[in-house]
Formats: C-alpha cells, structure tokens, sequence
C-alpha cells in the first residue's frame, strides 16, 4: 500500500471539490426538493414499519417520533452524500437475526449507513437496533439520541432480549479497535470478539455477514494516541489530521458499497470452550474478509 500520508493527501486532493458540490447542491440542511423527497420516503418507509408492528415505543427507548428526524439525515447521507451501493439487503430475513459487520472511519457512520439500507432499501423496511459501546451512555446528549432512535447498550441482556422480541441487532465484533484503525491498515480486520457467536448459539439466530467499503477513507487516522484515550476516557484517542483542517471536519464524501452476504447459521454448545467457538467466529470473519476483497477489487474508485 501506499505511504499513508502520501495517500491521505490524495484523498483530500480529490475529496475537497466533490465534497463542496455536494454540500452547496444540499443548499443548507437538506432544503427544497431534497427535503421533500427526504420527507416523503421517511414517511412511507415508517407506514411500512408500523403496519408490520413497530409501535411508537418500545421497551428499550425507541420513539419513532425521534427516529423520524434521524431518518431525514441519515437518508440524506444514504442517498446524497455517501451515495451508498447496496448488495443482497433481501438476504436479510424477517424475524430475529444478527448482522455482523466490519467497523471502520473513526465515527459510526458505517452503522448509520447500514442500517439505512435496511430501512430504505429492502422490500419491507426494519428498524436495526445496533450494540454501543456502554461509555457512550455517559455522554449527556448522545445517550439519549442513541436511545431514542434504536441503539442499546451492548451487553448480552439486550441483545438477548431484542433477539427474543424477533429484532435484527447489528454487532461490531471488532469493536472500538476496528473503527479507530490507522488508515495504513485499512480493510484489515482486527481480532473479532466471541460474543456473538454465543448468543447466536444460545438464540438460534442466523448471522448475516456484512460488508462494508468506503468507511475507511470518509476520516484518514495516522494513530491512535492510547494514553490520551485512558486520561480522558476513551476507548481510542486517534490522529486524524482531517479534523483540524478549516472546511474539513466533515466526512470526505467517499462512495459507500454494502454487502449482505447469505444467512449462515451454526450448531453447537454456547458455553464450548473459547478454542470451539473462535473457529465458528473465524468462518464469519472470512466471509466477511472475502466479500470486502472483492468490494475492493469492483470498485473503480473511493468516491465513484
């Protein structure tokens, strides 16, 4: 791979200029007839939902009220800015189901966007509730957002409970490790926690492989600073030069691309030693490894 300074700065080169139609063509916060169409889809796609039984609220915080306002943005960024490709979201059945995914671009964008194509782009829409991490609980404003829109604490209890209420759960198993890697190792997976290989044992879920290309390069990392992330409480603290450039706080406006690959599910004791379990988890790992190599031959470039 290329020095990843060298590379970064022709991200940003070739970022900058689409970055800035895009945002101009928005007008200002999703104006005209992007909010129209914006309004219109959300609407719909929420009618959808509740005639399949989505009530208002559920027992976790999930207000459909609040998530309407989401949706708005979250479709915007779908459809306009990250202009998302979506691969095999039909695969993902009706009832409980657990979509495993690569984690990537040092934001939860990758969640936003994949829970986007389920709502938005499957025949009938469903709400994904994905697995935070417990420390963004402690941030005033984002705890309640996350509630209120679907996301839950990751801790077994949930997950078993949403599981039980036929809810799909979206699970990083790589964690804060994965969405804060250094540009240099990007589309390379880190070590993938055993969790959800248990609950999907205990459960008899099906697990779902995802995909996902172009979070890598939305935010370029040159490190992670670990001491700084333990002083002030964070799982990571990463270098993003990006960040501290006037105008380019924002994402750069890479192309997102979204496998779903087929269902697999799997047979055994949830409780097997560690050593049983990490083979199970290891054939998920490698699928989804696949499907991102072959994401990253196909695509003919990060932002087109």
């Amino acid at each position: 791979m290329a020095f990843p300074i060298q590379l970064a700065r022709e991200v940003v080169r070739d970022a900058v200029p689409l970055g800035r139609r895009l945002w101009e063509a928005a007008g200002g916060a999703l104006s005209s007839a992007w909010q129209r169409a914006a309004g219109d889809e959300v609407e719909r796609r929420l009618e959808l939902a509740r005639e399949q039984g989505h009530a208002g609220t559920d027992p976790f915080g999930l207000d459909l009220e609040w998530a309407r306002w989401a949706l708005g943005v979250v479709w915007f960024l779908h459809r306009k800015y990250f202009r998302s490709d979506v691969d095999g979201v039909e695969r993902v059945p009706d009832g409980r189901v657990l979509l495993i995914a690569n984690h990537s671009g040092q934001i939860p964008l990758d969640g936003a966007m994949i829970g986007a194509a389920v709502f938005f782009d499957r025949e009938r829409p469903r709400i994904v509730r994905s697995m935070v991490e417990k420390w963004v609980q402690l941030q005033p404003f984002v705890a309640v957002l996350f509630t209120r829109v679907g996301q839950v604490v990751g801790v077994p209890e949930n997950a078993r409970r949403l599981l039980e209420l036929g809810e799909p759960i979206l699970v990083f198993p790589e964690g804060s490790r994965g969405i804060s890697k250094p540009f240099s190792e990007r589309y390379q997976m880190t070590e993938f926690g055993l969790g959800f290989m248990r609950l999907a044992l205990e459960t008899k879920t099906p697990i779902v492989p995802v995909a996902v290309v172009g979070a890598e390069e939305q935010y370029v990392n040159l490190a992670n600073l670990e001491r700084v992330a333990k002083a002030v409480g964070m799982p990571t603290f990463p270098v993003v030069p990006q960040w501290f450039i006037p105008g380019l706080q924002l994402p750069l406006p890479t192309k997102y691309r979204i496998y779903f690959g087929e269902p697999m599910t799997f047979d055994g004791d949830p409780d097997d030693d560690d050593n049983v379990i990490e083979e199970k988890v290891y054939v998920v790992k490698q699928t989804i490894q696949s499907m991102l190599n072959r994401g990253l031959r196909e695509r003919p470039g990060v932002f087109f």
